[in-house]
């Protein structure tokens, strides 16, 4: 059976974008590239933050820098959780 996963980029205008899907083929593992790599990127950003943070030189510029880049950062951890909640089973076994 094949069901929509959301997948882990934005489509025209900021729309999401779906693959309808059994969860294999070449879109699917693409997705599922990008994820990692998005949440590995988040992972980086927060050690980056954690820096800058306790850099008391820290420029207001830097800091909006970073405050834009761990905003785009959590709208990816959000999709990415999202996306993936969506495909859990639901209580008792059921389907998603």
């Amino acid at each position: 059976m094949s069901d929509a996963r959301l997948l882990p980029w934005e489509g025209t205008e900021g729309k999401p974008c779906y693959l309808v899907t059994d969860g294999t083929g070449y879109l699917s593992r693409v997705a599922d590239t990008i994820e990692c790599v998005q949440l590995g990127m988040a992972g980086d950003l927060l050690g980056h933050a954690a820096d800058l943070l306790a850099d008391d030189t820290a420029t207001n510029a830097q800091l909006r820098f970073m405050l834009a880049r761990m905003r785009e950062a959590l709208t990816d951890v959000r999709r990415i959780a999202e996306s993936r909640g969506a495909r859990l089973p639901a209580p008792g076994g059921e389907g998603p």
